[in-house]
């Protein structure tokens, strides 16, 4: 079943220890305790990014790879990191989830017209295509605002159905999506596949749902016009990995840490 789609405040540090230590820290440096935080099963290697390699890739491991960009409309808003369309390249900030070093700070201001956007987002593969992420549930994400930001944020993921990389639009970019509104303290959120919803009355095709089995992109967003936002996203990873046995797991865990040695 399902946890709740509303935010799970944890302790510091209870990621790092739910998913093996997938933070970049030495062995001699975290004691060995039990894992806390229930992941739906899933590993390291289904880890999409922690920041904790400090650089503007998606952790390069079970067919992904793409990189990270800042994104903003004409339409007089800003944002920082400066925008990938505006030649930026995405940077993290020191002060991340649970503990950890760096984390996606995004932030800047909306503009007054009725169709204005700013977010910050990572393709999943590299060159840009669909990753398969048929056998998970959803994804899992930290996130927070600073004092005096707009609380209001958006998680939307591209599909093969709306991002034109797809070929199946004719009117793109109404992406499967989530609402929340953060508050001031790091807290996790839970976002099942199965629960995401396309903007109402635009985009065509609208299916039913989104296509796991093609995701080209995880985006975070902000449409508030006029809002002034500060937030922060940090430990993206993959859900609900209970339809996998043992042996899958471990094979890919063993299949990602040959990666990393060679």
């Amino acid at each position: 079943m399902w946890p709740s789609t509303k935010a799970l405040l944890l302790l510091p540090a209870a990621l790092a220890l739910a998913l093996g230590g997938c933070k970049a820290l030495l062995d001699d440096e975290v004691p060995e305790v039990e894992d806390k935080l229930e992941l739906g099963g899933c590993t390291r290697a289904h880890v999409i990014d922690d920041g904790e390699d400090n650089d503007h890739r998606v952790i390069v491991q079970s067919d992904r790879g793409g990189y990270m960009y800042t994104f903003v409309d004409d339409a007089g808003s800003t944002i920082t990191p400066t925008a990938g369309s505006q030649g930026g390249v995405f940077a993290f900030h020191v002060g991340g989830a649970n503990g950890s070093m760096m984390g996606a700070r995004f932030y800047g201001k909306l503009g007054s017209g009725e169709l204005v956007y700013a977010g910050y987002g990572m393709n999943l593969k590299e060159p840009k295509d669909g990753f398969d992420a048929g056998e998970f549930d959803g994804l899992s994400f930290f996130a927070r605002r600073e004092a005096g930001s707009s609380p209001k944020m958006r998680i939307k993921i591209p599909d093969v159905n709306t991002d034109p990389e797809g070929g199946v639009c004719t009117q793109c970019y109404n992406d499967f999506g989530m609402d929340f509104e953060l508050t001031e303290d790091w807290k996790q959120y839970i976002v099942p596949f199965g629960e995401m919803r396309q903007m109402p009355y635009w985009g065509a095709p609208r299916p039913s749902s989104i296509d796991p089995k093609g995701l080209y992109a995880i985006q975070f967003q902000v449409n508030s016009p006029g809002a002034t936002y500060d937030l922060w996203v940090d430990d993206i990873t993959l859900y609900g990995c209970r339809n996998k046995s043992e042996d899958q797991k471990n094979e890919e865990s063993e299949k990602d840490e040959q990666e990393t040695e060679d």
